[in-house]
Order: C-alpha cells, then sequence, then structure tokens
C-alpha cells in the first residue's frame, strides 16, 4: 500500500471513529485489547497486552488513532495489561465461534463472489445457531458480522467461562459432527414387555438424523417400486434384498418409522439410518474454525469497528434481524456514502456494495467512496489524486 492510500485510509478511518461512539464488551476492563495501526510498508505490526486503562477513553483513542484493526480478548484476567500470558493471570473467557467463508466446505474463493461467499457463511451461521440455542440451551448470544467474509458469536453463559481448551473442543466436534456416535444416537426401551432399539428422537443429532429418515421414507412411498429400490440400493451396504425388506418394513408399519424404530426392517433399515447420519453430518454440520474455539485466550474483532481489510463495520446483529440482514448494505459505513472518489485499479472488477453495482476499469475511475475504500483496503486499488 503506497502512503497516499494509507493516508487517505487512516485519515477515513479517523472520521468515521470521531462520528461515532463505541460500546465495549461485558467486563471490558477486565480484558486485554489490541490493535494494528496503519503501519508502512507489506507488513502489519499487532499492538497487544493493553488494558483499558492503557487505552484510556474509548472513543477518543480510536479517533487519535484510527486503527486498520481492533481486537479484545474472550478473556478475563486479573492484569490484562501484563506484557506476557503467564502474568496476565486468566479468570475465565466467553466461548466464541468464528466462521469463515474461505474455509467452508464447496466454497472456491477464486470462484465464487463476495456475495456468495456472505450467503454461503450466513447458511452456515444459522447452523450454528440451532446447535447453540437448541442443542446446548446457551441463553447469552452475541452475533457479529466480522466485517470482512463471515461471522462471529460470543456466548457468555455463566456455564461456560469456565471451561478449559479440551472441553471446549468436545463442543467443536458435536457442532462439527466430528467421529459423530451413531450408535450413541439410539437407545434401548421397554415396550409391553420386549425391547427395542429406537433413535433418539427428543433432540440434538438424533432428532436430525429422524428427520432425516422420515422425509426419506415418505418420499420412498412415492415412488414407484423399481425407482424405490434403485435409490436404496445407492447406499453402502444396501444390496436388492435388503432394500426390498426395506419398502415392506415401511409400507406394513410406517408408525415404526416416525417412532425412530431402528429394529422394524432388520439390518437394512439400522444401515441406512448410518447412511442418513453421515449425510445428516455433512449437511448440517457448522463447519466453524476450530482454534478460535479452543483457544481461551483469543483476540476478537471489536464489534462497531472498521475492518481494515474491507472498510465495513464489524457489526452486532440482533437475533431478531439475522434473516433480514446483508453485510453488503447493512455494513456500509454511512461515513463513506454520498461522496465520490478518485481510484486507480489494478484491474477490471465489479464492486457490489449499499445497493448498487459499481463497474471498475483498470486504471483512473471515479467510483462511490464506499466501493473506493473497499478495493483500497483489499489491495485492489490505490487513491489516485483528486482533480
Amino acid at each position: 500500500m503506497d502512503d497516499r492510500t494509507r493516508e487517505y485510509l487512516r485519515g477515513r478511518f479517523g472520521d468515521y471513529y470521531r462520528g461515532i461512539s463505541l460500546s465495549p464488551p461485558p467486563d471490558a476492563h477486565l480484558r486485554e485489547w489490541g490493535h494494528i495501526p496503519w503501519t508502512p510498508g507489506a507488513g502489519t505490526t499487532m499492538v497487544r497486552h493493553q488494558s483499558m486503562y492503557d487505552l484510556g477513553d474509548l472513543d477518543t483513542f480510536f479517533a487519535d488513532n484510527a486503527p486498520r484493526h481492533a481486537y479484545f480478548s474472550a478473556a478475563r484476567y486479573d492484569d490484562p495489561g501484563a506484557s506476557t500470558m503467564s502474568r496476565k493471570g486468566w479468570r475465565s473467557a466467553d466461548l466464541v465461534f468464528d466462521l469463515d467463508a474461505d474455509h467452508l466446505p464447496g466454497v472456491d474463493p477464486e470462484s465464487a463472489s463476495y456475495r456468495e461467499m456472505l450467503e454461503s457463511c450466513k447458511d452456515a451461521l444459522l447452523r450454528l445457531l440451532d446447535f447453540l440455542e437448541n442443542d446446548f440451551a446457551f441463553e447469552d448470544l452475541t452475533v457479529v458480522f466480522s466485517g470482512g467474509r463471515g461471522y462471529h458469536v460470543h456466548v457468555r453463559d455463566e456455564s461456560i467461562r469456565e471451561l478449559e481448551s479440551e472441553a471446549r473442543r468436545e463442543v467443536v466436534d458435536y457442532v462439527r459432527a466430528i467421529d459423530l456416535d451413531v450408535d450413541g444416537l439410539i437407545r434401548t426401551v421397554s415396550d409391553r414387555g420386549t425391547t427395542k432399539r429406537v433413535l433418539r428422537t427428543e433432540g440434538g443429532w438424533g432428532a436430525r438424523v429422524h428427520d432425516a429418515l422420515v422425509e426419506y421414507a415418505d418420499d420412498l412411498r412415492e415412488m414407484d417400486d423399481a425407482d424405490a429400490r434403485e435409490r436404496l440400493m445407492e447406499l453402502d451396504g444396501i444390496g436388492e434384498g435388503r432394500a426390498e425388506t426395506i419398502l415392506g418394513a415401511f409400507d406394513r408399519n410406517p408408525d415404526a418409522v416416525r417412532e425412530g424404530n431402528v429394529e422394524a426392517g432388520g439390518p437394512g433399515v439400522r444401515r441406512l439410518v448410518s447412511a442418513l447420519a453421515a449425510r445428516v453430518a455433512a449437511t448440517d454440520a457448522a463447519p466453524i474454525d476450530e482454534p478460535v474455539t479452543t483457544d481461551t485466550r483469543r483476540l476478537i474483532r471489536l464489534p462497531g469497528t472498521l475492518h481494515g481489510g474491507s472498510g465495513l463495520v464489524v457489526t452486532p446483529i440482533d437475533r431478531d434481524d439475522l434473516d433480514g440482514f446483508d453485510p453488503l448494505r447493512d455494513a456500509v459505513p454511512e461515513r463513506f456514502v454520498g461522496r465520490d472518489i478518485r481510484i486507480e485499479a489494478d484491474g477490471d472488477s465489479t464492486v457490489e456494495l449499499n445497493g448498487k453495482r459499481v463497474t471498475v476499469q483498470a486504471g483512473e475511475n471515479t467510483v462511490p467512496e464506499f466501493a473506493g475504500v473497499f478495493l483500497m483496503t483489499r489491495g485492489e486499488a490505490r487513491k489516485a489524486p483528486e482533480r
């Protein structure tokens, strides 16, 4: 990044911070603070091991320093400003989840558009929230658009604050369906003097697999016999004989499927349940970034600040507003709307922001400032002299 571009962005980030008031996280005085300034050259410098005492008034600090990126710790410490981790005195930590479109299965950052990546990430976010709210019954959650390519979720329930890394890894493994124990999804119950094995339909992965089983059985019943057999035989371990047995069991006793009974239909149905469990694990798991959640001393982006790689706002989202949230519109800073600037672009591109599609060609362009800031922070353009 050249000097003109860097100084322009630093100045405009400062203008943004002078026009807002940031909301600190709970227990802000117990957290470590860090930021990355607009350092000349290709590298970056992280300034960390700071406390609220070191920063002083939060709004004044940001207005004066206009950092490129800003962070606070998930952890609470006795002395957050201590210069080494061992001297800080760890107390507890939020449970933080990070979803990044770059790491989502099936998403190719080289071919997918920015909007497509963010839409895929939002789908993954909704799956994650289903786990956190329904499977774990967490109540104190904050959802945040990262300002880049994904979302953060901060869980601050008292029950999780003192969990060590290994316990947090178990949460990660659960939501990512790592080594999902299919046998553990089945329980043995007594029914009129006999025992039978049924899926745990009351919640969790058992309920997800049961829903898939019911839907699959309903689909089979709507097919003719030949098509239904062919579909079943696509699954590993199910040949023509087992397919016939499964279809017969589904026809004779449809209630057994809805009850989650894996005995009806014999080994074929149990094999079907295993196959469906693998499918459900692949489609319903939340592909979170494991190191972020297991790290009890992680620094995470401060909501309300600007992301130095996009110029977008790290935006907290009310849970009720999540469905309608559009980061390409709702995270665009108002400070950068309403004026045009000159940039020098490295190549042709299209920027979709704030409800507009801005076409940029290699060389000098006049563009809305929010689009210019987006391209400059991403290293795809430079600030041109204004005429």
